[in-house]
């Protein structure tokens, strides 16, 4: 365990809150800067080697104020609108606080429902100003937020090792939210969400937290992957529940059918279901190659595991399930369908034989 000199030395970083929202099905970027007078996106993230990690739909980004809340710390803000209808606000707030005071203020960011609704705010009075460039708006939002704690390394600060080997269950607190010691199992669970690139630099990633260990630069391309992936989870949950729903309706409607014609009624149900497969088939590819690693394979390493900690990776192997699913589904739904229009065929075929016959005898009495 860290000596109180130690554990009770400030430390000097930022807390980033980021506050995500589902709001349409895309944004017109071009319309975007157009309404709002905003720069284009820059496709590069901001990194050392900027060209190895890019947007193929940069979002725009812009500033904004950040009123002053009672019980939390001046805080700076912008906003990224993605593309394929995101909206991502982040607030930054520097600290210079002991292990013992950042495991605490993980604790009240974590737990705090009043910033959540001051975020929300200020979310729809931004996509209101935005509106003309949303391409068919949700009238309910799908959200996330997510937190992640920087603590800056200076030139002669300890080595990632060092920190992780003497605070390694204070950055479990930061990360999990709890001002209590974890045991070391918790404890030992967090820290294999790590990854480091230098001997100074450490990132260690949870479900609904992070703590970053680098410079003020080294740290930027982490901060906006951990964005990214969870925009993406946002996007993968709005998928889920749009199959969900459309599965539901297709069972539903089959529950209903009776009668002797029911089956010729389900060829609007399968084109309706095909439609829809196909639509989110092409957004999952859409969202899913909104960045390209250009031979930065620790990026890319980076990426996977914040996707696997936050749970990108769960709703897409959902959204893909559902998706065969739906395939299913389709393929049964046609055959049904076939089957129905072939029985009505035969069965016109039929009556109109019956017809013939009894004009033909009619005709002969």
């Amino acid at each position: 365990m860290p000596n109180e000199a130690t554990q009770n030395a400030a430390l000097q970083g930022s807390v980033f809150v980021f506050a995500l929202y589902d709001v349409s099905e895309e944004i017109d970027l071009a319309e975007l800067v157009r309404v709002l007078g905003l720069k284009p996106g820059e496709r590069s993230f901001k990194h050392s080697a900027p060209e190895y990690v890019r947007f193929q739909r940069a979002p725009v980004e812009s500033q904004f104020a950040v009123d002053a809340l009672s019980g939390f710390p001046p805080m700076t803000g912008r906003i990224k609108y993605y593309d394929y209808g995101v909206v991502s606000l982040v607030f930054e707030s520097p600290f210079q606080q002991s292990w013992d005071e950042m495991a605490e203020s993980a604790s009240r960011w974590l737990a705090s429902t009043e910033f959540d609704r001051y975020a929300e705010s200020v979310a729809r009075r931004k996509v209101s100003e935005a509106h003309a460039a949303l391409i068919h708006p949700h009238d309910y939002w799908l959200s996330e937020d997510y937190f992640v704690f920087h603590m800056e390394a200076q030139d002669d600060s300890p080595t990632a090792s060092d920190i992780r080997r003497k605070h390694g269950a204070d950055i479990a607190r930061v990360v999990r939210g709890d001002r209590r010691q974890l045991s070391r199992q918790e404890r030992d669970e967090v820290l294999r969400g790590s990854i480091s690139y230098y001997p100074n630099d450490l990132a260690v990633i949870g479900w609904n937290a992070a703590f970053i260990y680098d410079t003020k630069i080294g740290a930027e391309t982490t901060i906006q992957l951990l964005e990214y992936a969870n925009s993406q989870l946002l996007e993968f949950r709005h998928y889920d529940e749009l199959l969900t729903k459309e599965l539901i309706a297709v069972d539903e409607s089959l529950k209903r059918q009776a009668g002797m014609f029911a089956k010729w009624r389900l060829g609007s149900e399968a084109s309706r279901l095909q439609a829809v497969a196909v639509e989110i088939t092409e957004l999952v590819e859409r969202a899913d190659n909104a960045i390209k690693f250009l031979s930065d394979m620790f990026s890319a390493r980076l990426y996977r595991l914040a996707a696997s900690k936050v749970g990108v990776q769960d709703y897409k192997k959902l959204v893909n399930q559902k998706l065969r699913t739906a395939e299913a589904l389709y393929e049964f739904l046609s055959r049904q369908f076939h089957e129905g229009r072939g029985f009505a065929l035969e069965l016109m075929v039929v009556v109109i034989l019956v017809i013939e016959l009894i004009f033909l005898f009619r005709g002969k009495v």
